[in-house]
């Protein structure tokens, strides 16, 4: 059950080796995390395209021109609005999920990083994430 020349491991296939059997199992972390990245992605794609979408249909219904302008984003109303069923409400989830979601895959990313111990990419994902909370706190006190 060795592989030729000693260096297999008991009641593992042919010629795998303590090395070959590690590198397996990161390809099988790195194949899981990817898939779960992916699904974060998809997912966020499909709400953002949905809020959007149903926004745009309450916009449509209320004979709400699209370039007519409407209110400035104020996250307190947004419940308020989505259950009064007013198309802002809709518009601004929607565009916060599709800001959203890329920053949601660098911080997954950066978990997933974490617990398969590659620090150099932890800190990579890490300081994207501080470049992007950054432009999103500068954004704000520009505005404000």
């Amino acid at each position: 059950m060795t592989a030729p020349g000693g260096r297999g491991l008991p009641g593992s296939p042919a010629g795998a080796t303590e090395g070959s059997l590690a590198g397996l199992a990161s390809a099988a972390g790195t194949a899981g995390l990817e898939r779960s990245i992916a699904r974060l992605l998809i997912i966020g794609s499909y709400l953002s395209i949905g809020l959007l979408g149903i926004g745009l249909g309450l916009m449509l219904s209320s004979s709400i021109g699209p370039l007519s302008g409407g209110p400035a984003l104020d996250p307190g109303r947004l419940v308020g609005d989505i259950a009064a069923l007013r198309p802002a409400g809709f518009i601004w989830l929607g565009l916060i999920v599709v800001v959203a979601t890329p920053s949601a895959r660098v911080a997954a990313s950066l978990v997933g990083y974490a617990r398969r111990g590659e620090r150099m990419m932890t800190l990579v994902a890490g300081l994207i994430l501080v470049v992007i909370a950054s432009s999103v706190i500068l954004a704000l006190g520009l505005e404000g």
